[in-house]
């Protein structure tokens, strides 16, 4: 018993490594996985149709399933175009001295404050200046051949990325349940029940999960593009939708849909300056993202994580910072999951070796 439990520990050692190292891979895998988990039922629907008399190919499914994803993205791409349009028409139409006067306004008043509490021997004006040239210092450091280059590497690493998936994708749904055999076929007959019961576990826990999540993501699009369209924003929808997405971060993802919600508020408005109707836009636009993160911490999260995967919210918390330091905000997203993973499979393998002690006392 202890040599097999000192293999286990060496084997979830030598695999936690594997994954650090071949993280890509790892990545890769994970998203082709809970892709076929979402197209799965869709592709197994699309062959039960009878064609000609005869039942659709698989492969054919498959493709079809595929279509379907890439018409989604399609028309998500398609909700963004008319707010980038209206942005360049915005753009186009500023004029960036007036512009400027009403960015560097504040910074004005301030300057006024200081010198007249005799807070600063400085003359005015000093405040602006030190911003401005900080702010041509740093551009005058970037280097933009690193910046293209960088630029180039990504969008190669991003289609690199994309065909991985899709090329894993594929083969999990053509071979339907591969990966549970090939695992099964692994396991020794001791130990198959104990095998059984942890994979049957993770994979409710983990369908729970994934059902949780687009739950949350459409209650969160629900109530943002509500609150928005209420309070007069400008592409309530597209905001609403980034927000969802965006939210798939934990703890940063409600911050950036709320910046994101109230830079397309603002940029929109065509009003760059620090007037009362700005202040006024962006009270409301936080006030909305305040009330939906309020619902979402409150009853959405601890809804999909506390009883889904069934675990407490603290230990939630610390698993997602701890995902966050090791892998950033990948390791965010995939903590959970990955948590789940680990503490089902130990938790069955511990009651499996108490059974086999008893079993062994006992005969």
């Amino acid at each position: 018993m202890n040599r097999t439990l000192a293999a286990i520990i060496g084997f979830v050692i030598l695999l936690g490594v594997a994954v650090w190292y071949f993280s890509n891979i790892f990545v890769y895998l994970t998203i082709s996985i809970v892709l076929a988990t979402v197209l799965r039922p869709l592709t197994n629907q699309i062959t039960r149709f009878q064609l000609f008399g005869g039942k659709i190919p698989r492969f054919v499914a498959i493709l079809s399933s595929y279509l379907v994803v890439v018409a989604v993205l399609t028309l998500f791409v398609l909700l963004f175009v008319p707010l980038i349009s209206e942005q360049i028409e915005v753009l186009s139409a500023l004029e960036f001295n007036v512009v400027y006067d009403s960015l560097v306004a504040p910074l004005r008043w301030v300057e006024q404050v200081m010198i007249s509490n005799h807070l600063t021997e400085q003359e005015s004006g000093f405040l602006v200046n030190s911003t401005r040239e900080g702010l041509l210092g740093f551009i005058k450091e970037i280097n933009v051949t690193d910046v293209f280059n960088q630029v180039l590497s990504l969008t190669g690493s991003f289609f690199v990325g994309v065909l991985a998936v899709t090329f894993i994708t594929f083969f999990l749904l053509y071979e339907n349940g591969i990966i549970r055999r090939q695992l099964i076929a692994l396991i020794p007959n001791q130990y198959f029940e104990v095998f059984i019961s942890a994979l049957y576990k993770i994979e409710r826990l983990l369908s729970n999960f994934l059902i949780g999540i687009l739950f949350q993501m459409f209650s969160i699009f629900s109530l943002a593009s509500i609150g928005l369209s209420i309070v007069g924003v400008n592409y309530a929808v597209t905001i609403a939708v980034f927000a969802a997405i965006a939210n798939l971060i934990p703890y940063l993802g409600p911050l950036l849909g709320g910046i994101f919600g109230i830079l397309v508020a603002i940029s929109t408005s065509g009003d760059f300056s620090f007037s009362n109707d700005n202040i006024l836009l962006i009270v409301k636009v936080f006030s909305v993202f305040g009330i939906v993160q309020a619902i979402d911490n409150i009853v959405l999260q601890p809804l999909i994580f506390s009883k889904s995967v069934k675990a407490h919210p603290l230990e939630i918390f610390v698993i997602i910072f701890v995902g966050a330091t090791v892998a950033g905000i990948p390791g965010m997203i995939v903590a959970i999951p990955v948590y789940t993973v680990v503490r089902v499979s130990s938790t069955e393998i511990y009651a499996g070796f108490n059974q086999y002690k008893v079993f062994k006392s006992k005969s």
